[in-house]
Parts: structure tokens; C-alpha cells; sequence
């Protein structure tokens, strides 16, 4: 297991089982749209103060992994 997914939680009993960030209820989804209107990620870390470092790019390696994946066609 990479370090990154070490930090992504998946919880059917918190945050209706949407992937979050060390079992904060800080989702994945959340990191992505604040990046996604242009806040770099020192904002971030200022508006989400339980937030690390490491935590944005274990967001942002999570979205990556989760849309390559690979296509089959017949």
C-alpha cells in the first residue's frame, strides 16, 4: 500500500461512505472542489486547519488512481 492511501478512509457510517482524509470528515471531494476554485493549497491548509500536507496530494493521487483505470472494448 502506497503512503498516500494510508490517509484516504472509506467509512460506511461517516460522510455517507465517501472516501475521507484520515477518518476526518474532510472528503476527498471537498480537497478537490477548493482546488478546482483556484485555492492553492497554503489556503487550504488555512481553511481546513486538521488538514496536512500530504493530505492534498493523497486527494489528488486518490482522484487520479480512481479515474485510470482501464477501458475494455469488444
Amino acid at each position: 500500500m502506497n503512503d498516500w492511501q494510508k490517509r484516504i478512509t472509506l467509512n460506511p457510517e461517516q460522510c455517507g461512505g465517501r472516501p475521507c482524509i484520515r477518518g476526518l470528515r474532510i472528503r476527498v471531494i471537498d480537497i478537490l472542489d477548493l482546488l478546482a476554485t483556484g485555492l492553492s493549497h497554503d489556503e487550504i491548509l488555512e481553511e481546513l486547519p486538521d488538514l496536512e500536507k500530504e493530505d492534498i496530494q493523497a486527494a489528488l493521487k486518490y482522484a487520479s488512481h480512481k479515474l485510470d483505470h482501464p477501458v475494455i472494448t469488444a
